[in-house]
């Protein structure tokens, strides 16, 4: 039989099993068992049968593409998220067209005016400017799945971290440490700093009720979330007469920054500085010392994204309200808070 002539009945028989089975297992879906679709796997590699991707959306009017809207493909967490939605996205043969806004509420709106000139089934987005009201109004029609902390209760489905009580842990576990002076590095003012506002409640939360005082000249703000701007403030820091004996840096490349002016000016990290970061980059696991941080799920974020975005594509314009979902996150503790030994042993 040749490659050309096999199609879904010459597998459900060569299986076993329905042409609607064969079916369930080609796009993915969860409710067959794990026997039964490894038969049909198996008989599908035998056969050398090739679904025909094309002729399928075509049928079921879609296009097979979803956009993902992000504000920084500078940062390493936003790349990494990019890099796990497209491998989600893969499992269902979607592709992903990839943008970057730069948070910029021109950006956002002239994506959002583009994206309905283009064949796109639906689009995964994290905006920093665009409020609610204005995504239901430039983008109205459009399947969507909102990410971040800058929308709430809006127009579309929306996963997001809790970034108040992520930032109060990592700050509890530099006080459990037995640090006193805790800086913060990320400070931000504005409506599109909504992240850095949360994770500074967050830690001001834990310090009030480790019975800390609040310290305003332990704040140091930034313009972006960069390694520059974590080395720059950290600088600040240390030139303000007295030091202080730890850092929570609002993400993990503002701590590695900030690590980096520590160590270039003769302080020992953790000795005399504990620092801890936010994302659970993968540098953050090489570098040296190794980074104690926030991890949020974000492949949980990731697969999330793409399935919610199947089922309002599959809902086929049923009107549900939309869905508001928060992550799981842990604090992982490693060398720039334990110290080497100690992050050995656990």
């Amino acid at each position: 039989m040749s490659v050309r002539s096999v199609g879904l009945k010459d597998v459900a028989k060569h299986a076993g099993v329905s042409i609607k089975t064969v079916s369930n297992v080609v796009n993915g879906y969860a409710h067959v068992s794990p026997e039964t679709r490894s038969r049909v796997q198996d008989a599908i590699t035998e056969l050398g049968y090739r679904p025909n991707v094309a002729a399928r959306q075509l049928r079921g009017g879609r296009s097979g593409v979803i956009a993902l809207a992000l504000p920084d493909l500078r940062s390493a967490y936003f790349a990494e998220l990019a890099s796990l939605i497209v491998q989600a996205a893969e499992k269902r043969h979607w592709t992903v067209l990839i943008d970057q806004t730069g948070g910029r509420a021109d950006r956002e709106r002239d994506l959002a005016g583009r994206l309905r000139r283009h064949l796109i089934d639906g689009l995964i987005f994290s905006p920093l400017a665009m409020a609610g009201v204005e995504i239901a109004v430039d983008v109205p029609d459009t399947p969507m799945v909102l990410l971040g902390e800058r929308v709430w209760h809006g127009p579309a489905d929306h996963i997001a971290v809790d970034n108040t009580a992520a930032a109060a842990d990592a700050t509890r576990h530099l006080c459990e440490l037995g640090r006193r002076r805790i800086a913060a590095i990320g400070a931000q003012e504005g409506p599109t700093a909504v992240t850095a506002q949360q994770r500074l409640a967050g830690y001001r939360a834990a310090l009030e009720q480790a019975g800390r005082p609040f310290d305003p000249a332990l704040i140091a703000p930034v313009a972006e979330f960069h390694r520059a701007d974590g080395a720059a403030a950290m600088d600040r820091l240390l030139d303000s007469g007295e030091p202080p004996d730890a850092v929570f840096c609002f993400n993990d490349l503002l701590a590695l920054g900030a690590i980096r002016t520590l160590l270039d000016r003769g302080y020992a990290v953790p000795g005399d500085v504990a620092v801890a970061g936010f994302d659970d980059i993968e540098e953050g696991r090489f570098s040296t010392p190794t980074l104690t941080t926030v991890a949020p799920d974000t492949g949980g974020i990731a697969q999330l994204a793409v399935d919610l975005l199947a089922e309002r594509l599959d809902a086929d314009g049923t009107d549900t309200a939309p869905r508001e979902i928060r992550v799981e996150h842990r604090v992982v503790p490693r060398e720039s808070t334990l110290g080497r030994l100690a992050a050995r042993r656990r």
